[in-house]
Parts: C-alpha cells; structure tokens; sequence
C-alpha cells in the first residue's frame, strides 16, 4: 500500500517576519519529507478568502483575512508517506497552549491567531489548497 501523498504548507507572515522560516522547513526535511514547488508570495485578499471560506461569517474571519495577507508568506507543497497527518503532528495544535512542547506551535507559536504554518487537514482539503496555490495539482 502506498501512502505518498501531498499536502500544502504555509509559513505565514509572523513565521517569515521573525526569520524561522529555515527552522520550520529544515523540520519538515528532517522528518524526511521532499519539499516541491516551494513561493515566497504575498497572499492576495481574494486568494485567502477562497482559501478560508469555510470560515466566512465566523466572528474571527477578518481577523485571519488581515493576518495571512500581512505580508509575506513561504508556501510549499509537501510530498512524503503520510503527509498530512505527520506535518500536522510537527506543526503541533492550533493554539499554541495546546501543542506539544517540540512542535513548531508549542516552541515558536504566540497565540492562536498568530501560529506561524498552516498544513492541509485532509487529501481532499490538500488537493483544493494545492489547486488555489499552484494552479492543477496534478501537474506538481
């Protein structure tokens, strides 16, 4: 059975802003995985609400609209075994409180809102975010 698969990896802003962009990747490299097709960009107003838009109309929508396009962001396509359950075990909880001292979160993370990397959360979320990134995922 193979479980190659892809996923998509975002270093927001405050991960590119406070210079761990390296730590972060070097993590997902150290953990054997190949990093593809990797962009620095500067995420549009109208690329993160169709990348958030099952969050549109939550109380913290545009608070997550104005971070993620706040400046630059490192993002990535992650290919390996098990890649999207793993990277979300580096990444570490959504609220740094939460996540596993060695994780990503839990070592560099200052609040939920601001929690450096974002990773797909499951191979159909992966095939949509890869597509809104980097065009037809099928050709990465």
């Amino acid at each position: 059975m193979d479980d190659s698969e892809k996923t998509l990896l975002i270093i927001k802003p405050d991960g590119v802003r406070r210079g761990l962009v390296g730590e972060i990747l070097a993590r997902v490299e150290r953990k054997g995985y190949r990093l593809e097709n990797m962009t620095e960009m500067t995420i549009s107003r109208e690329l993160a609400s169709k990348h958030y838009a099952e969050h549109k109309g939550k109380p913290f929508y545009d608070d997550l609209i104005d971070y993620i396009t706040g400046g630059p962001s490192v993002v990535a396509i992650v290919h390996g075994e098990n890649t999207i359950e793993n990277l979300r075990m580096i990444m570490g909880a959504t609220d740094p409180l939460d996540a596993t001292p060695g994780s990503i979160r839990g070592a560099y993370a200052t609040s939920v809102t601001h929690n450096l990397v974002h990773g797909s959360d499951s191979p159909e979320s992966a095939e949509r975010e890869i597509g809104l990134f980097f065009g037809d995922s099928r050709t990465c």
